[in-house]
């Protein structure tokens, strides 16, 4: 519990610093622009508008604005509606933003911030009187998204590289989890339900959502942010990953099916077989940015997959289908870590030999660059150190 606590402090560790210096920023900015009020709400929308994943952030501020401009028109229609900032005038407000923001098919976070920003309206209005929170809030609604623009898409755009490949990495860990609790019932001899089944079904959906969602998220961001000065090489490359971690979950899923159909000789034979998969899986999950992970993956499906052979001519239909998910599996998670195609047909028909896996593509800490420091030469000593001190 507390290593993943610490994983995850460490992970967003940046996103947190962004959002705590465009928060500062803004209150500055405000308060030095706009004289007479309170610039509250510019350090608010700054940080509402930075958290969320790297690549919605910019679409987040416009999302905010959309929101506030919604409540702050509604809240001031209401108060001239009812004559003053009463308890009339906040529901009238709320039920006029939240109205004309559902009319118009928004997301739910537009809709809460414009009940949001008519509640400020209102409120403000009715305890300080003469009506100008909403164009005061407007404006530092403007400048608090307009800080968290800069930040997001100009000075530190979005981490593309690391936040796809995070999501890549909940996707092996549920395909190897999938796998690993086959291969413990192949040893018990339990049945695969198919209860168990739309159950594994719905743990990968739910990655492979977030991950297309990403993608397309990523290739607006390089699009409208500074990442398009840089090299878009890496963003690119992983682009085309993602297609080939879809047809590896498929390919564990039709493996996963298979065994449940098989003879309990076959079974104990294929128990295994299908834990090494697993095992190769969890080690590309633990660090996708790592080569040596990555080999150790490919070598151990390798092994697994000439290992357990090619079913003979006379096999039953469900023996052939089982081979043929495995050598799917391990012909997906070589071409996953990043062996041509064609290497691993030519590496499976073989008894011997091993495949070489390429340095996986790095991941730059200002995409906007194209020089990156050799910070990979780094990683690959750290990751075995930390396993170490475990």
């Amino acid at each position: 519990m507390a290593e993943n606590a610490w994983d995850r402090v460490t992970t967003h560790a940046w996103s947190v610093l962004q959002a705590v210096v465009a928060a500062v920023v803004a209150w500055t900015v405000a308060g030095g622009l706009v004289q007479g009020h309170d610039p509250f709400f510019a350090p608010i929308a700054a940080v509402i508008a930075l958290n969320t994943s790297g690549g919605e952030r910019g679409a987040n501020a416009v999302r905010l604005l959309t929101g506030v401009v919604f409540g702050i028109l509604a809240g001031e229609a209401a108060i001239v509606l009812t004559g003053g900032g009463g308890y009339g005038a906040l529901a009238l407000g709320v039920g006029l933003a939240m109205t004309a923001a559902l009319a118009i098919g928004v997301q739910r976070i537009v809709i809460g911030q414009a009940a949001a920003s008519a509640i400020l309206t209102v409120v403000f209005a009715a305890n300080f009187g003469g009506g100008h929170a909403g164009p005061d809030r407007l404006t530092d609604a403007l400048i608090g998204a307009g800080v968290a623009l800069v930040f997001s898409q100009l000075l530190f755009p979005a981490r593309l590289v690391a936040i796809l490949r995070r999501i890549e990495a909940e996707a092996l860990t549920e395909m190897a989890h999938m796998l690993d609790v086959s291969g413990r019932a192949l040893r018990r001899d339990d049945d695969s339900s198919s209860e168990q089944m739309v159950t594994w079904l719905g743990d990968l959906s739910r990655p492979m959502t977030e991950l297309s969602r990403a993608r397309e998220n990523s290739r607006h961001t390089v699009r409208l942010s500074t990442i398009r000065w840089g090299d878009p090489g890496p963003v690119l490359a992983e682009d085309e990953v993602i297609d080939r971690l879809i047809l590896l979950g498929e390919s564990c899923l039709f493996l996963a099916r298979t065994t449940a159909a098989m003879s309990e000789e076959e079974r104990h034979e294929l128990a295994p077989i299908v834990s090494r998969m697993a095992s190769a899986l969890y080690t590309l999950a633990d660090d996708l940015s790592s080569r040596q992970a990555r080999q150790d993956a490919v070598e151990g499906a390798l092994r697994s997959a000439r290992r357990f052979g090619a079913g003979g001519s006379d096999a039953d239909p469900v023996t052939t289908a089982t081979h043929l998910a495995v050598e799917m599996v391990a012909t997906d998670i070589m071409v996953f870590a990043g062996i041509r195609f064609e290497e691993v047909e030519e590496a499976l028909r073989e008894d011997e030999g091993g495949l070489e896996v390429p340095h996986p593509p790095g991941v730059p800490w200002l995409p906007w660059l194209r020089w990156r420091p050799p910070v990979d030469r780094i990683r690959h000593r750290w990751p075995s150190w930390r396993r170490g001190s475990r």
